[in-house]
């Protein structure tokens, strides 16, 4: 369990960013509606914003559900360390150019005696990429390769701006079904990028490598790259690989559908045993099932209704 610290991420480009205080301050820009789902991590709820009628999703967490807080310039108070993370990837009013593959963050209150409000954009036609592959079951593996690929220069951009995900799964990932484009969500679990080990983790356990289950202790690309491993299994054969502990150790991934020897021998190396036999992010983008052309995502809609997620 994370101790409850304040990071200072020292963060330049922030330092005109200042919390909306008040319960009375969000009132005035949003409506919040239904319940659309709830966790360990707070309630996110449907709304919408007043000045332009925008749907939007908004995220509650309470103060004592905060694990780890960060420090920002011209702050005086310590804020989540979710906040931080998307402020420095572009979310918010800020000036910090963000990407496209990364939901966006477009406000975020402090409310007295209910902890914090976070509004993100609300993307239509999306789902995210657990109940896509629980409705159409194993992914064609062009369409696996385009996502796969959307995601990864999503990360290699969190990672150029010093930030970790740490809880890449495919809930945490949403796909527009009219184009393939997608957004990673949750940065619940994220942490500083260092070249350090970690020694905490707050992310699904099912998506963590051998190293955290039997030493606790991990790197940050070797984590992400075993996670990405999982992930690409899960689309192409329907369902992650490992469902216990010492599946995960063992590390032999069972193909239990037919898929190309290219695609295995990605799934395989990422999910090497050894942290320093796992490639890079830029090692996966050079890999040759990687380089294949992926197919149009125009007739893979879903007929049934979709639920925005987040």
């Amino acid at each position: 369990m994370l101790d409850k610290r304040v990071v200072d991420l020292r963060l330049d480009q922030l330092e005109n960013v200042k919390a909306k205080n008040g319960k009375e301050h969000f009132e005035k820009q949003y409506t919040m509606g239904k319940l659309l789902g709830s966790g360990g991590f707070g309630s996110v709820f449907s709304g919408h914003r007043i000045s332009d009628g925008q749907q939007v999703a908004i995220k509650q967490i309470s103060r004592d559900r905060i694990l780890q807080w960060a420090k920002l310039p011209c702050e005086a108070n310590a804020v989540p360390m979710e906040i931080a993370l998307l402020l420095s990837l572009g979310s918010g009013t800020g000036s910090v150019p963000g990407h496209h593959g990364i939901i966006r963050m477009l406000d975020w209150f402090e409310i007295t005696g209910q902890g914090f409000l976070m509004v993100f954009e609300k993307p239509q036609y999306c789902q995210d990429l657990f109940d896509f592959i629980t409705e159409r079951g194993p992914l064609e593996e062009p369409v696996a390769q385009r996502i796969l690929k959307q995601v990864l220069e999503a990360l290699q951009f969190c990672h150029s701006k010093g930030i970790v995900h740490r809880d890449i799964k495919d809930e945490n990932i949403l796909v527009d079904t009219r184009t393939g484009d997608i957004k990673i969500i949750d940065f619940g679990s994220g942490a500083a990028l260092k070249d350090s080990i970690y020694t905490d983790f707050e992310g699904t356990r099912v998506y963590s490598p051998p190293e955290w289950i039997l030493h606790q202790r991990y790197n940050a690309q070797p984590l992400t790259v075993w996670s990405l491993g999982v992930l690409l299994f899960d689309m192409v054969c329907g369902d992650i690989p490992f469902e216990h502990d010492c599946e995960i150790i063992r590390a032999v991934p069972s193909f239990t559908k037919r898929i190309s020897k290219e695609c295995q021998s990605l799934i395989t190396w990422c999910l090497s045993y050894s942290p320093e036999d796992r490639p890079s992010l830029e090692q996966i983008l050079e890999h040759p099932w990687m380089m294949e052309s992926s197919e149009d995502f125009g007739d893979l809609q879903a007929e049934s209704n979709i639920k925005p997620s987040l």
